[in-house]
């Protein structure tokens, strides 16, 4: 395989560090952008907002990416990725859309999965079409935990990790240019530890393993995931090696996000789509990337005062 530029925790880490230009109420166009292919997902994780059912959970009309995806390009977005909320490996189209995304010019494409649906014939389809980044989100530490916090049945913790090696097989033996790796949620201080045996088996097969905290999903944490003790971090601080000041919020700045309805959200967990920011089938994505609505919420971001804004009780939460 031929090495990218970065690994991922560099690419992670130059987003979540605001430069100095973006300190501002209307900031440069950002360098990534993650646009959501569906709201769907087959897993219903204790974590995670999005099984609380607060929004609808459909497909995005190809028309309405095709058109986006080649603005997001105009105006200067580099790296694209193929989720937002959703399970993309749900969606019957997401190697074209990869292909199309690639033929379009972007310098990065980039996938998270839950790694259930992510077949090796399904991988393959995707880094033949041009995916340089795939990453899976290894949560859980045994089957146990998995059907505990998953919430679906055992035997696809198995098809999980399976599918892990079989993504490394079918790198290897297509030479194929992505970068595989996955992240983990440390939901207590004891998850690193517990962590480790699944680690050890899968550390061959993937180029990077990384911690990220527990976050608070925008303060949509139910009262079963505080039940189990679970303390989330306040805010979206990036990964937990290297952790960011809660404000101002770099979400806001520096990556973009596009639900499947063609909304641009302000933060990365609009499960609820409180955090409107504009309708890209009304207006362009420079026009929502600079409305008057997003220019305000990251002038209180700046401010480090966020009372009355969508980010209160994000900011607080945990």
């Amino acid at each position: 395989m031929t090495a990218l530029e970065n690994t991922i925790t560099e690419r992670i880490d130059r987003i979540t560090k605001m430069s100095a230009d973006y300190y501002v109420p209307a900031p440069p166009i950002p360098r990534s952008c993650k646009i959501e292919l569906t709201g769907r997902c087959n897993f219903a994780c204790a974590f995670c907002a999005r099984s609380l059912l607060l929004r609808d959970q459909k497909d995005m009309d190809r028309a309405l990416y095709s058109r986006l995806i080649r603005e997001l390009h105009d105006a200067g977005v580099h790296d694209l990725g193929f989720f937002h909320l959703g399970e993309s490996f749900m969606v019957s189209w997401l190697p074209e859309a990869i292909q199309e995304a690639n033929d379009v010019g972007f310098g990065l494409t980039f996938l998270t999965t839950n790694g259930s649906l992510s077949t090796g014939k399904r991988v393959e389809a995707c880094m033949e079409a041009g995916l340089q980044s795939l990453k899976f989100s290894l949560n859980y530490a045994d089957k146990q935990q998995f059907v505990d916090i998953a919430r679906v049945k055992g035997d696809l913790f198995d098809v999980m990790v399976n599918n892990i090696k079989d993504a490394y097989r079918v790198r290897e033996a297509g030479g194929y240019r992505c970068q595989l790796s996955a992240s983990y949620i440390t939901y207590d201080e004891d998850q690193g530890e517990r962590m480790q045996a699944l680690i050890y088996e899968l550390d061959p097969f993937l180029d990077e393993i990384y911690e990220l905290p527990l976050y608070n999903q925008a303060d949509l944490m139910t009262e079963e995931e505080q039940s189990r003790g679970w303390v989330p971090s306040a805010g979206n601080r990036g990964r937990k090696d290297m952790m960011r000041a809660p404000l101002p919020c770099w979400v806001l700045f520096t990556e973009a996000h596009i639900s499947w309805q063609g909304q641009l959200a302000a933060c990365c967990f609009d499960h609820n789509i409180t955090f409107d920011m504009g309708n890209l089938k009304e207006m362009s994505f420079k026009e929502a990337w600079h409305s008057e609505a997003f220019q305000k919420l990251r002038a209180a971001s700046l401010a480090k005062d966020v009372r009355g804004t969508p980010c209160e009780n994000c900011v607080v939460g945990g």
